[in-house]
């Protein structure tokens, strides 16, 4: 098994993402990868995410900030120079989630900070969430990547993300900043700098192994790595399709929230087209719903495998 460990030496978002998709797509087998990086005043949106829902964009543009896609699913989230994020780009036969996120565990207990998982993509301290993970599958390589809260500007985060009243009620709550704590008010003497070493010292001990430094200038010069940055960062990338979103159904359940924007056919009685949007950690699920509500009756749903609760929870929010 061979180690790598990258690290960003830009707060630019769209070189980050790139940096983070190129070795996913190249990284060479039996090769796990941690990659550390950071980005100034981002909001962050899910893959299959409506900008328009999940965040103040004018303002956010307007006073310097970038809107970035990522290529997971999952919700919004606010990043700065007070936190900073992780990536296990990993061959699939050693991809472990569980042992990746204890990576970021044993570096936090160096500072006395114990942390537990916390359903499917939360990393907590004293019961308040530090860190949001998401997943994706590559060919070759799967990815897992988070962000670890630290000193992130709470008001910032508040000024610029949109949250969903029904998540705030389901979780008991009244605002983004009670449901998330930055890990300096425990530990005021750690940063975002000072973390780095002590979690490429954590990978090389979980994994057994010295970790091979790639440098990240080299990277960001590779053709491909500015291909994708000219892709990503693009308004048809991150805006075209949402801009005449029109929501017809909303609903939240247990894996995420959803909003459904539906095109009839009024005289042949079909789905013409329809736009989903969610914060749900299946990107994959979200496309296949949409691909079987395209050209359906508007009587009749189509078929489904019922085994899948997005499917069937989507397909039942359509059609009553």
């Amino acid at each position: 098994m061979k180690l790598q460990v990258v690290v960003s030496n830009q707060y630019n978002p769209f070189l980050n993402r790139a940096v983070e998709q190129y070795l996913t797509d190249n990284q060479e087998e039996n090769t796990v990868t941690l990659y550390l990086w950071k980005n100034q005043q981002t909001v962050v949106i899910g893959y299959n995410q409506n900008p328009y829902s999940e965040c103040n964009v004018k303002l956010l543009l307007d006073e310097g900030g970038h809107l970035m896609r990522r290529g997971t699913g999952g919700g919004a989230v606010y990043h700065d120079l007070g936190n900073i994020n992780f990536s296990f780009v990993a061959d699939k036969r050693l991809y472990d989630v569980k042992k990746q996120l204890s990576v970021i565990q044993d570096a936090l207990l160096s500072y006395g900070l114990t942390t537990e998982i916390s359903g499917r993509n939360d990393l907590t301290c004293e019961g308040r969430k530090f860190s949001g993970n998401a997943f994706a599958k590559g060919k070759q390589n799967d990815l897992h990547h988070g962000t670890i809260l630290i000193k992130t500007d709470g008001a910032m985060m508040q000024r610029y993300l949109i949250v969903d009243k029904a998540k705030l009620m389901k979780n008991g709550v009244k605002s983004v900043a009670s449901r998330v704590i930055n890990l300096s008010e425990l530990v005021p003497d750690l940063t975002s700098e000072n973390i780095k070493q002590p979690l490429i010292a954590s990978f090389e001990k979980i994994y057994g192994g010295k970790a091979e430094v790639l440098d990240f200038n080299t990277l960001i010069n590779i053709n491909e790595v500015q291909a994708i940055t000219a892709e990503i960062s693009s308004h048809e990338f991150l805006f075209g399709r949402w801009e005449q979103f029109k929501t017809t159904k909303k609903a939240r359940f247990p894996w995420g929230g959803v909003e459904i924007a539906l095109e009839i056919d009024e005289a042949n009685a079909i789905i013409k087209d329809t736009q989903i949007a969610s914060d749900c950690l299946e990107p994959e699920s979200i496309a296949l719903a949409e691909k079987l509500l395209r050209g359906s009756s508007t009587k009749a749903a189509p078929e489904y495998d019922a085994n899948n609760e997005i499917i069937r929870d989507i397909i039942h929010l359509v059609y009553g």
